[in-house]
């Protein structure tokens, strides 16, 4: 499976906006620092089908939570 390089620039900017090393991020996701390190420096975009799954609902999962906090910081104010 290949990363497109506007996937790569959204997991860029998701890490940079929760301010997470590499290897913070690679914990995470268990993957190794090594495959992300490859991803964000060497434009290495080919993954397997399984690093492509945790990226996506990664980056899925990290976006829809910042959703629903903004969504819940609107009501509140609101009130």
């Amino acid at each position: 499976m290949f990363l497109t390089d506007n996937q790569v620039t959204a997991l860029k900017r998701k890490r940079g906006e929760l301010n997470l090393s590499t290897v913070t991020l690679g914990r995470q996701l268990d993957l190794s620092r090594w495959t992300l390190d490859n991803i964000f420096k060497r434009n290495h975009r080919k993954v397997t089908p399984d690093t492509y799954k945790k990226l996506s609902d990664w980056l899925i999962d990290e976006y829809a939570t910042a959703d629903i906090k903004d969504n819940t910081a609107v009501v509140t104010q609101d009130k």
